[in-house]
């Protein structure tokens, strides 16, 4: 059995994983950064889910590093891709011209500017990635985790122990909190322990929203429909009590209101894409799905480089609710019924679906399997949304950032605060049943005690695994403030080895704190909000 040891341990390649390698990396520390699936970058990239951001996010709002990447996305693009005049002189090119997002863009071009920013890590030797490795079994001395074993995903039984002082969980699913014991939540906590108004009288730990398989789809002459899905009429004929229908239709809940409302889908729409403005502070964008989460816009391409726009597919339609995919013994099962409920949307949309001109279906619409990188078409893996989530020194809970709680005083301010974030509070229908719950959020701080485990000393959260209820997940949850989670879970790892301190004294040491918060200031992450309001 091989083993191996390192300064920083990081579990999980997505975005917090990958922020928090860079930090400790920065710091001069030797890193292992291992992941699962064949693409660094979660959500941004294996899960194909374009960034939702805030307002702000051109001009501030978000870490400089993370910064960096974007500005790499689309520095890439006109380095490498046949831009139109126009396009390449928008300074805040949208190369998918999608409303979710100011920069809506393929999943591979976020893995190679990621990949960009480890290679020199990579080449002087002080970062290793083991990829595509899975955690199976840690090794923990009282509140310490001292190694964790890895597998390869292919090939159980290549496996691998890593010893490290400091270990990083940034896995989706917060994998390494049952490995190594360390406390932890899931699903909807109750309103007695929390206090909070939204929270159900009793604990829910079950109760999670849907996980989602997207995947791309272009338009173009010819028949391309997928085979029928073994259980399509199950998806055909399934619907929720409080949608407004089937949930393969264009009718369902308005997440802001709950209202039913009925959205439009027009492939290659021919709006101009230089015209689009993504905010969703204004407008959610998703009127017409073909346009919300559009990656690839034909017209800021020259003739002929794209035969059609590329749409992501990450509507109402595709979120499984059928059960939890943590902490279950059929999770497997749960992610290949999701898997299923996807090509099932796709057959729906290319023999059933209703067309503007009265007819039905759209059999050129293609699965663009080799935009996402997979063998079956769809992304890699499952968006999940919610984690398990460790039990803090502090818990960030609704009254903290809700607007509805606190009017206009804005989010509570934290004295630890290492980051920033901002996103509605928004939660998708759920494995209980319930219905959206997305509500006004002010713009938040991310407090350092959300990062500390209650006992064990030497565990940190990378991701959607700090100390969030099931209802402030909604809005800890997104792309830029998981890079800033990540980020200042592999810095604080580095400063506590330099400073022979543990992570607990950094908090409550007024001397420690302050001189790691001047460190993340130093690196360009934005501890407080100048005056804005939330929406």
């Amino acid at each position: 059995m091989r083993e191996s040891s390192t300064d920083v341990l990081i579990v999980g390649g997505g975005l917090g994983g990958v922020a928090a390698a860079l930090a400790a990396l920065r710091a001069g520390r030797r890193v292992v950064l291992t992941e699962e699936y064949d693409w660094l970058g979660g959500q941004l990239t294996s899960q194909a889910v374009p960034p939702d951001e805030h307002t702000w996010v051109e001009r501030f709002g978000v870490t400089a590093s993370y910064r960096a990447l974007r500005d790499g996305i689309r520095a890439y693009y006109r380095r490498h891709y046949p831009l139109t005049a126009g396009a390449r002189a928008w300074r805040e090119l949208n190369p998918g011209a999608g409303h979710v997002s100011p920069l809506c863009h393929e999943p591979r071009v976020a893995v190679a500017v990621l990949d960009s920013m480890l290679a020199p890590y990579r080449g002087g030797g002080l970062l290793t990635v083991l990829q595509p490795y899975r955690p199976v079994e840690a090794e923990v001395d009282g509140d310490r985790v001292t190694a964790v074993r890895l597998a390869h995903r292919d090939d159980p039984g290549d496996t691998i122990w890593i010893s490290a002082p400091y270990v990083l969980d940034a896995t989706e699913t917060g994998e390494l909190l049952p490995l190594t014991g360390t406390e932890y939540v899931t699903g909807f906590e109750s309103q007695s322990d929390t206090g909070e108004p939204s929270a159900p009288a009793t604990a829910q730990p079950l109760n999670m929203q849907a996980v989602s398989v997207c995947f791309a789809i272009d338009h173009v002459d010819g028949d391309h429909t997928i085979d029928r899905p073994e259980r399509y009429d199950f998806w055909r004929a399934y619907q929720p009590e409080f949608w407004g229908g089937p949930m393969l239709g264009w009718r369902s809940p308005n997440p802001r209101t709950l209202e039913i409302s009925e959205r439009s889908f027009t492939p290659n729409p021919g709006d101009d894409p230089l015209r689009v403005r993504a905010d969703q502070r204004r407008n959610p964008g998703d009127g017409n799905l073909w346009t919300f989460r559009r990656i690839a816009a034909r017209d800021l391409f020259v003739p002929g480089a794209y035969a059609s726009d590329i749409t992501l597919v990450n509507w109402p339609m595709i979120d499984y609710l059928e059960g939890p995919v943590i902490d279950v013994p059929d999770a497997a099962g749960h992610l290949r019924a999701a898997r299923e409920l996807s090509r099932s949307v796709l057959y729906w949309l290319q023999t059933e679906a209703p067309r503007p001109d009265g007819g039905t279906g759209w059999p050129g619409l293609r699965l663009r399997g080799d935009v996402t990188g997979s063998a079956d078409g769809l992304a890699q893996a499952p968006y999940i949304r919610e984690s398990r989530r460790i039990l803090g020194e502090y818990t960030i809970v609704e009254h903290d950032l809700s607007m509805a709680v606190r009017g206009d005083k804005g989010a509570a301010r934290y004295t630890d605060s290492v980051g920033i974030g901002m996103y509605r509070i928004d939660l998708h229908p759920s494995t209980g049943g319930d219905n959206y719950l997305d509500v006004p959020s002010s713009p938040f701080e991310i407090p350092l005690g959300a990062l500390l485990p209650r006992r064990v000393t030497n565990l940190l959260p990378a991701g959607k695994n700090l100390a969030t209820t099931h209802i402030t997940n909604g809005c800890y949850r997104l792309h830029p403030v998981e890079w800033n989670i990540g980020e200042a879970a592999g810095a604080l790892a580095a400063f506590c080895l330099d400073r022979s301190a543990a992570p607990h004294a950094v908090r409550n040491d007024p001397t420690l704190l302050a001189a790691f918060q001047e460190r993340l200031e130093e690196q360009g992450v934005e501890l407080h909000w100048p005056d804005v309001s939330g929406y």
